[in-house]
């Protein structure tokens, strides 16, 4: 159908021609009985009154009513009607089409109201799938606009909320939406629609409350879901507000747990060496006429306690650098072996009378990665591996390609770790729940190993059974 049929002058054009075309095929070409005549007219009627609405189609009922007499009626040619049974007939044909006519039009009017809602449920459904997307209050209040614009097709949006100075806006026509409308919307809670102007405020509202407006510029949407649009966004600018203050409880919460580790580290960890070479010094400083032999065994143990103090502040200092992405990586193709034997060397002292295995398989790639970075990663495994075996117990090294990955893992006969601490054994300053106080250690050199392999692309992770010892493995790309 052309454009020039939506014109409704047009339209009454063509309803004529509908009659005259059915009329001139009937009386030229098909002649047939006034039953089969008023039967085609009727049907043309609820066509028009389908497509084209109750005017038209009325239009049509009276045209062919008219042609009907006229044509099909004796005498024919006159709009006299000789028979009272023709009457009855014409006046039916003419009810029947008013009527039909008016229940098609009812019928088209509900579906397209039908439609209109569900299309609006459909965008309600999706402004409230986008409501979620985001977990900050000033984020989603400068969202919020643009989000009705593209959802509802309007042309302007704009929102306030006591409490915050700016209104947020979007769109190409705000200058309708002013702040005193929306303040006035807010106080008051009742939603204005203003058809000529085209534009509408409703209240954001949660039950009884107010918590700020919405305006809108361009074709309203319904009441309906001009109110549900108010409840929806005031739901999500509360939830958003709890998500929000529920994350600073956490952060606060997590803060005071991180200090109180650091605090439980450095009273444990650092007073210990301290207290030696406090002793050390007081003992020299008390005692002049010291042997050579006891003052050269205090020199060694504050030299000895300097250094583990000087490893502790290293590793606090090391871990830091990681987590601001500020340690530049030396990349450099390498044999994992390089890495392990180097690894051994290192920690050779710490291991004292673990026997150390080492099972690598044939034909493993060489490697991009930083080897001072990556034999730390296993003098830390192998010094965890140390500090919880039982004395003399083995620790095995082995090395193995899966898939893309090549695969490094320390093995140990320790007490193992239950499910739970698994989950926490890689965060800084965790230590074992019944370790923390037997053995030395700060719960930093685990986090330092995550972060070292994570910078590379790989992945670290534990596997044990309690009783039965732990498996740490880490995977870099192959």
């Amino acid at each position: 159908m052309s454009k020039s049929s939506y014109n409704p002058s047009v339209r009454f054009l063509l309803c004529i021609l509908v009659v005259a075309g059915i009329v001139g095929f009937y009386r030229g070409i098909a002649p047939v009985n006034p039953t089969t005549v008023s039967l085609t007219l009727l049907v043309a009627v609820l066509v028009v009154s389908t497509f084209w609405g109750l005017r038209h189609s009325i239009f049509l009922a009276i045209l062919a009513t008219l042609a009907f007499n006229f044509f099909f009626l004796p005498p024919y040619g006159t709009f006299t009607i000789a028979d009272a049974q023709n009457w009855i007939a014409l006046a039916a044909f003419l009810v029947t089409a008013i009527v039909a006519s008016q229940l098609s039009e009812r019928a088209r009017r509900e579906a397209l109201h039908a439609n209109q809602r569900r299309k609006e449920i459909e965008r309600l459904y999706g402004f409230s799938q986008q409501l979620l997307n985001t977990e900050n209050v000033p984020e989603l209040l400068n969202l919020l606009p643009r989000f009705l614009v593209e959802s509802f097709g309007v042309s302007a949006a704009a929102l306030f909320v006591p409490g915050r100075e700016d209104v947020y806006r979007a769109g190409t026509n705000t200058r309708e939406l002013g702040g005193e409308h929306l303040k006035s919307v807010t106080a008051r809670g009742e939603p204005v629609i203003d058809l000529q102007r085209e534009v509408c405020f409703a209240p954001l509202r949660l039950g009884v409350k107010s918590v700020g407006a919405l305006g809108l510029a361009g074709k309203p949407p319904s009441r309906e879901t001009l109110e549900a649009l108010g409840t929806l966004i005031a739901i999500a600018i509360e939830r958003t507000g709890a998500v929000e203050q529920l994350g600073k409880a956490e952060a606060s919460r997590e803060s005071e747990k991180l200090r109180s580790a650091i605090l439980d580290s450095v009273t444990h960890e650092f007073r210990t060496p301290l207290t030696s070479i406090k002793a050390a010094v007081t003992t020299m400083l008390s005692n002049s006429d010291l042997e050579a032999s006891n003052r050269q065994e205090l020199l060694t143990v504050i030299n000895e306690e300097t250094d583990r103090l000087d490893h502790l502040v290293g590793e606090a200092a090391e871990m830091a650098q990681l987590d601001a992405n500020q340690v530049e990586l030396h990349l450099e193709p390498h044999a994992i072996r390089e890495a392990i034997e180097r690894a051994e060397e290192e920690a050779k002292q710490r291991l004292g009378e673990h026997p150390v295995e080492v099972f690598t398989a044939d034909n493993l790639p060489t490697l991009s990665f930083d080897l001072d970075r990556i034999a730390a990663v296993l003098v830390h495994l192998l010094e965890n591996a140390a500090k919880y075996s039982p004395p003399g117990s083995p620790i095995r090294i082995t090395a193995e390609r899966k898939d893309r990955m090549l695969v490094v893992s320390v093995s140990d006969r320790g007490p193992g770790i239950d499910d739970f601490e698994q989950a926490l054994i890689f965060d800084k300053f965790y230590r074992g729940k019944n370790e923390r106080y037997r053995v030395q250690g700060t719960g930093l050199g685990l986090a330092i190993a995550k972060a070292v392999v994570e910078a590379h692309g790989g992945t670290i992770g534990v596997t044990s059974q309690l009783g039965h010892g732990s498996v740490f493995f880490f995977k870099l790309p192959a």
